[in-house]
């Protein structure tokens, strides 16, 4: 009996233990600190030393086409090592296919590097290609359990939990109706891929968004950055699509909405075969986006950090490196994660770029009386800008 009341009495104090230990972290707080809502204590001295020496304007370079080789070469130093490419090309499967109204949609899985697959969805238009052609980057959204999907409407072969999911996904940002396959019947090849943690490139234990940042750094201690890969990724894909038969590679674009914008900028940045790129509420300068001045901060993460990059340049001083390309920027006034003031002055310095290199016409950027989202409108704004452009 006194073994058995022993064994009981550790066991109760185990989980007393455990419970301590478990207890959320938000009950402890102490009465110094150094950090508040996500962000240093000392925000606005760190936001006070940034001067972005690297910037077109504060660069010593004068000549807008060596700044941009030494510029766009800053920006992968701070991306770290890319993933290795395939040995032996991108060894595509063709996993299923159905035809729609005037195009055919594929899934496929392609190497994009000797490390890993990646699926992918593919729309081809009917009639005879070449066609132009267009990456369209799927968002953030803090809803890692689909990808692609987001963009394009999933094929009769996924599972019925991921159809409904992207359905009620389309209906909530994108007013029901699928990018990818928008521009499809209107006559693009249309490409998207799941970026690295969402979709099929998920968490085996199940998608959540609190274990983003864990693996983020995890993949650090690699030597690499997670949100690096998600745009060489991007690159890649893009090379791929432009060896597709049905593709004028001389005619590709891109295109998001949220962290499918900042993809789309940073893609059409760091990318020549990207000619045109249109880019949905993701667009802002640092100074506004992480400092106290507003009730919400930036949660995004590791999702668009490229270690020591803000030290050199700012968002729109890396989305100049796109510049003379015509380009597409909308963001929402009533979108509250993205300050107007620091909207407003990235549309200004980007705005000054193509200007000063004769090509003011090319850039456009709206402010549309909207929220964080990619209204049937904003779509047939980005149609018009392909058919325009591309």
């Amino acid at each position: 009996m006194k073994t058995i009341l022993n064994d009981a009495l550790k066991t109760v104090c185990a989980l007393m233990l455990c419970m301590a230990v478990c207890a959320p972290l938000s009950a402890q707080k102490r009465d110094k600190y150094e950090f508040m809502r996500n962000l240093p204590v000392y925000a606005d001295s760190l936001i006070a030393d940034l001067t972005y020496p690297m910037a077109w304007g504060n660069s010593p370079i004068t000549d807008f086409a060596e700044w941009k080789q030494v510029a766009r070469q800053k920006v992968f130093d701070c991306m770290l090592t890319p993933p290795p490419p395939a040995a032996d090309g991108y060894d595509v499967k063709i996993l299923c296919e159905e035809h729609r109204d005037g195009y055919t949609a594929h899934k496929i899985e392609i190497r994009l590097s000797r490390y890993y697959t990646v699926p992918a969805y593919v729309l081809i238009p009917d009639g005879k290609g070449p066609f132009p052609a267009v990456n369209v980057l799927h968002d953030h959204g803090a809803h890692l359990f689909i990808g692609k999907e987001k963009m394009i409407r999933p094929l009769a072969c996924e599972d019925s939990t991921v159809i409904k999911d992207a359905e009620e996904w389309a209906a909530q940002l994108y007013e029901g109706q699928f990018v990818g396959d928008y521009l499809a019947r209107h006559g693009y090849v249309v490409f998207s891929a799941d970026a690295p943690m969402w979709g099929e490139r998920g968490q085996k234990e199940g998608a959540r968004r609190d274990r983003y940042d864990m693996i983020a750094g995890n993949m650090m201690m690699y030597g690499i950055d997670l949100s690096a890969y998600m745009t060489y990724d991007d690159i890649a894909g893009t090379e791929f699509l432009a060896s597709l038969p049905e593709v004028d590679a001389s005619r590709i674009g891109c295109t998001g909405c949220s962290m499918g914008a900042y993809r789309a900028w940073m893609l059409s940045a760091l990318s020549d075969r990207i000619k045109v790129g249109t880019a949905i509420c993701w667009m802002v300068t640092t100074d506004e986006q992480m400092s106290f001045k507003y009730s919400r901060t930036e949660n995004g993460g590791f999702a668009n950090c490229f270690p020591g990059l803000r030290r050199w340049l700012d968002y729109p001083h890396v989305a100049s490196l796109a510049c003379p390309k015509p380009m597409l920027f909308i963001n929402g006034s009533q979108d509250k994660l993205f300050p107007v003031p620091g909207v407003e002055k990235a549309f200004k310095t980007m705005h000054g770029t193509w200007e000063s290199q004769g090509a003011g016409s090319n850039i456009e950027t709206e402010l549309w009386d909207m929220p964080h989202s990619c209204p049937l409108k904003a779509q047939e704004r980005i149609l018009e800008f392909f058919q325009k452009h591309l």
